[in-house]
């Protein structure tokens, strides 16, 4: 009866309209699904087939270096060799392998590294580190070698996402089991969609009452991150869920894991959106995927899913542990971990590296670098040609500097705490006192580390490269000037024994008058040459400067290399021309490196895909000063950091022998340098307000705290003393004269002479008589035969007597020729200083030290 009624129901019109629907229906959904399978697979062959990802350019930093002697164990070294790219088997398109035997591990490059194949090497540790270096090729020992340069960063493109592509592989499996215990558990069990835990949403979210559970799997992330936009809308999600099955049925399940690893956003550091989790680990923990913690993997995959709410861990801890401890519980629950690792992880700190000045990324440096780049090649290629840039960043020195600006930066902020309240009361602009570093290696010119400002991702502004007044630690160069005088055969002839008179004084230029002060408005009295730099005294240095004349100082620090923009006025000696902290440093280089000045490079080689070298830069260097000058120029520079303005480096703890000049004219400056290093440090406002602080307590301790790090590295540790080279002769004179010392001096010090410059007479003011000069001798030829004047010595007094003033400098002498004859040393000397309190000659205000 039943059977009659069906068929005559399906036999009638009625029945067949409705068998019609259904037939409909299904073609339609057969039809659509069709549809959608072709349309998806078109648009997964132009996504994930081939190259998925773009060839971005890669920058590196400069090769490493192992030495015999090194206290490093074979596990950090392997540990290297990861994060620059090495495996320990051999796979395409890695840097190289490696290979762990006992106590010895092999290293072999391939093509696509930065030895090109080259540079196969044997390394054995004894117990307390590396024991022996081989080449592989012929068993040769070395003393050290190179290793492959670290991938600083990926070039990113105007949409400032960074990204660092990891394999499957390449992941640990902490941080694999982090994800599935936080987004899907049953990821490598299930299909497209995981059925039980729609049911269990859907289960949840009725019971509930709201829409507190996802059910999307990782592969309906993939699809939706690869394919669709973010808008929540069930059209979407029936997408998702049908493209989710065509890549389930193409990829294998680590390869769409791979995929997820690589593209989930894991929020903005700095200025920089971070995409997977390659990046992300270098980004908040400064190291390599290979290296991370259960604690930190359960801190990014917890991430996930409010990705901006996480991203500044820094600001605001309690939320980086709640979505730690909420990861590691879940892992303990789903028996990834035990209950002993998840409470060891929850009450470990996560230590994460700086949002601003992260030394891993280097991002002034960076931005510098593809600056220089854009200059030669388009944004679109260095998006998509791979190019590989070997640059001249050390890490090790990066995080040096980076360590120092952190801990200098909270001091100075410590100082200006009152000031920032009360601008605060007062309704000004928020400002906050910015930082610059430049490390160089004075030999080469080969910037070795670089930081532009405190905080990249508030300002992107390369302070290293921004024009400020040096203030005081221009003074070297104007005493490398007079000291040159004795090398050229110029008057007058200036030592460290020279004395002028620090006292309040007034200078005549160009018809107007220009009064100095002294920083604290503290002046010395008679001084020497010697204490006018230890204690950056401001009237001594411009009267050194109008003694040998303005433009003297002018062309021997261009001579240096030092910028046209310096003009010769009394605001010269004080360094009142602005300079960038790349240009200090480049003109310092001539004092740590025997008066050779060596332009600054941060780009050793750029290189194409298949090896192919595009650019390279070699050091360029030139002789501009004699050694000797340069010497007693160290040598006045040395006391600033052992007995004057520079002693704060000391009282830090940093003990190797150095040479150094502070800053203050509306900013805090710090260069100085080792036998093999030199470093610049510059603090300041960025709207010019003064910072009213000593560079000495600003950025010298910036700069003390950088070099006690630096010099713990094996490529820096061997600082040597500075020695006298040859024509440099040492006497022992009075210092309240500048007179070779007599036995009745109750004073004395040993000094320093270019040889035919010493004094020739004994302290006047303890009994002493001129010594006679040898006929023909370089005095003698120096201020004219047959003379039967008694000529000044060289290196004693040059104080005035009077205060009278002079419209033009004294000496100054544009040619470099001599003084005429009839206006001998001592008639240059009297009356060059006056008194007055007036303006600078050339209308800018003087910096203060």
């Amino acid at each position: 009866m039943r059977v009659r009624l069906l068929r005559g129901f399906w036999s009638s019109r009625f029945g067949l309209g409705v068998l019609g629907v259904i037939l409909a229906l299904l073609l339609a959904a057969t039809g659509t699904f069709a549809y959608y399978y072709i349309q998806f697979g078109r648009m997964i062959n132009e996504r994930l087939t081939g190259q998925i990802y773009q060839n971005t350019s890669r920058v590196y930093s400069a090769p490493g270096r192992i030495y015999v002697g090194q206290s490093l164990r074979a596990n950090d070294l392997a540990t290297y060799l990861l994060r620059a790219g090495y495996q320990e088997s051999s796979v395409d398109g890695s840097a190289g392998e490696f290979h762990v035997t006992g106590s010895t591990i092999e290293i072999q490059p391939s093509a696509d590294s930065y030895f090109q194949g080259n540079n196969a090497l044997r390394v054995t540790f004894s117990s307390v580190g590396i024991s022996r270096i081989a080449q592989l090729s012929d068993g040769q020992q070395r003393d050290f070698a190179e290793i492959e340069p670290e991938l600083i960063t990926n070039l990113f493109d105007s949409s400032r996402e960074k990204r660092r592509v990891v394999r499957f592989d390449d992941l640990p499996p902490v941080m694999v089991n982090a994800v599935l215990a936080a987004e899907d558990k049953r990821f490598f069990e299930h299909g497209a969609l995981d059925v039980v835990r729609v049911f269990g949403a859907a289960f949840y979210d009725l019971t509930r009452n709201r829409k507190a559970q996802g059910a999307s799997t990782i592969d309906m992330q993939v699809a939706r991150t690869f394919f669709f936009t973010t808008k929540r809308e069930w059209r979407r999600k029936m997408k998702e869920i049908l493209m989710a099955a065509e890549l389930d049925q193409r990829f294998s399940k680590r390869q769409i894991f791979e995929l997820y690893a690589n593209d989930i956003y894991l929020g903005n550091r700095g200025s920089f959106a971070i995409r997977g989790f390659g990046e992300g680990v270098q980004a908040y923990f400064g190291k390599d995927v290979r290296e991370v913690s259960p604690g930190e993997a359960a801190f990014l995959a917890g991430m996930i899913r409010s990705p901006n709410r996480y991203s500044a861990p820094e600001r605001h801890p309690d939320r980086a542990q709640e979505a730690r401890d909420r990861v590691l519980t879940q892992m303990a629950e789903d028996q990834y971990i035990t209950a002993d690792e998840e409470s060891k992880s929850k009450n470990t700190p996560l230590k994460f590296v700086s949002g601003g000045v992260s030394s891993s990324s280097s991002p002034y440096f960076v931005d510098m670098v593809k600056d220089h780049l854009l200059e030669k090649f388009s944004e679109s290629d260095l998006a998509g040609q791979s190019y590989r840039i070997y640059t001249t960043l050390d890490p090790n020195l990066q995080r040096a500097a980076t360590e120092a600006v952190q801990i200098g930066i909270q001091s100075v902020d410590k100082l200006l705490a009152r000031r920032y309240a009360a601008w605060k009361k007062q309704g000004q602009p928020a400002a906050q006192v910015q930082v610059a570093v430049v490390v160089l290696d004075p030999h080469t010119g080969e910037i070795r580390a670089l930081i532009g400002g405190r905080d990249y991702g508030e300002s992107q502004l390369n302070h290293a490269l921004a024009h400020r007044q040096p203030g005081s630690v221009f003074k070297p160069f104007v005493y490398a000037a007079a000291f040159d005088n004795a090398i050229e055969g110029v008057q007058p002839v200036v030592t460290p024994a020279t004395t002028v008179d620090d006292i309040p004084s007034t200078f005549d230029f160009d018809g107007k008058e220009y009064t100095p002060d002294n920083y604290g408005q503290e002046f010395y009295g008679t001084v020497t040459v010697r204490d006018a730099l230890i204690h950056s005294l401001n009237v001594a240095t411009v009267k050194v400067a109008e003694l040998i004349g303005y433009q003297r100082v002018v062309d021997v620090a261009r001579q240096m290399g030092l910028g046209s923009n310096i003009k010769a006025t009394p605001a010269v000696a004080l360094g009142a021309y602005e300079m960038t902290p790349v240009d200090v440093a480049a003109g310092y280089t001539a004092f740590a490196a025997n008066g050779v000045r060596s332009e600054p490079i941060f780009i050793r080689t750029v290189v194409t895909a298949d090896g192919k070298l595009v650019e390279s830069n070699a050091p360029q260097s030139r002789p501009v000063l004699d050694p000797r000058v340069v010497f007693l120029t160290t040598s006045l520079m040395e006391d600033v950091i052992n007995h004057g303005t520079g002693y704060p480096v000391r009282a830090l703890g940093f003990n190797a022998p150095a040479a150094g000049k502070t800053g203050t004219s509306r900013d805090g400056w710090f260069a100085g340098y080792t036998s093999n290093l030199l470093c610049v440090v510059w603090v300041g406002f960025d709207d010019n307000r003064n910072l009213s602080l000593a560079g000495g307590n600003t950025a010298a301790p910036i700069w003390g705290e950088f070099m006690k790090r630096a010099v713990t590295q094996p490529m820096y540790r061997n600082t040597q003393p500075f020695t006298p080279p040859d024509g440099v002769m040492e006497a022992t004179v009075d210092p309240q004269s500048g007179q070779l010392a007599t036995a009745s001096c109750p004073q004395t010090q040993n000094e320093y002479f270019v040889e035919g410059s010493q004094p020739t007479q004994y302290c006047q003011l303890h009994g002493g008589q001129a010594a006679e000069s040898t006929p023909g001798s370089w005095l003698s030829r120096l201020f004219g035969k047959g003379d039967n004047s008694s000529p000044p010595a060289p290196g004693g007094s040059s104080n005035a007597s009077t205060t009278e003033k002079q419209g033009q400098a004294s000496g100054a002498q544009d040619d470099g020729e001599q003084p005429e004859k009839k206006k001998g040393f001592l008639g240059k000397v009297f009356g060059i200083f006056g008194g007055g309190n007036k303006k600078p000659a050339d209308g800018s205000k003087p910096p203060q030290q």
